[in-house]
């Protein structure tokens, strides 16, 4: 099975790669840090909050009952589980709710994500959460946000595995690539320093 990782480099590749993996979470899947657990009549605000907490710690099972049951099927049909690594270095932010609709069925969810990139800097991703209230509380759609610099908004629509899993693959291209023409601009001005 393959799996979604969590946006550095590595974050975007991490929210986007929120997909993985070989199985599906069993319900201690926790990297062995306490669950989060998923409280039933909460808003939008506080379920984002649950989830990042999953995300950031890690918790499969309880990221997984935090998706949309339409998220849940596909990504069951396709055997891709949701499988954040976690972090210890990583904190974020739950910012402002916009309803989407009079009905109040659905909402964006504002938030920041900050962790250490690869050189210990910290570095924040602005990330806004699709979230819809389902029978069984407020559920994560997807996300959206600019991970990329000078590159549009990114939409990762978790019901539609596939399309997450090619934005995913054409997100981590563009990162090597632009990681390669760094590399060769350095190696061409350390040449420039030596003459």
């Amino acid at each position: 099975m393959e799996r979604w990782r969590l946006p550095s480099a590595v974050v975007v590749c991490a929210w986007a790669s929120l997909l993985a993996g070989c199985s599906q979470p069993g319900p201690s899947a926790t990297g062995g840090k306490d669950a989060v657990g998923v409280s039933q009549g909460s808003g939008p605000r506080a379920s984002v909050a649950q989830y990042l907490e999953a995300v950031r710690i890690g918790d499969a099972a309880t990221v997984n009952q935090l998706l949309t049951s339409r998220a849940r099927q596909k990504t069951a049909e396709l055997k891709v589980a949701v499988a954040p690594p976690g972090s210890d270095t990583a904190q974020y932010e739950v910012g402002q709710v916009r309803y989407l609709s009079q009905a109040q069925d659905t909402a964006h969810v504002a938030s920041r994500w900050t962790d250490l990139d690869d050189k210990g800097q910290p570095q924040s991703f602005d990330v806004t959460w699709i979230m819809r209230q389902e029978p069984d509380g407020w559920r994560v759609v997807g996300m959206m946000g600019q991970f990329i610099e000078d590159q549009p908004l990114m939409v990762f629509n978790f019901e539609d595995p596939v399309e997450v899993l090619r934005r995913q693959t054409h997100a981590q291209e563009e990162l090597a690539r632009r990681a390669a023409g760094q590399r060769q601009v350095q190696a061409d001005q350390a040449d420039t320093s030596r003459q």
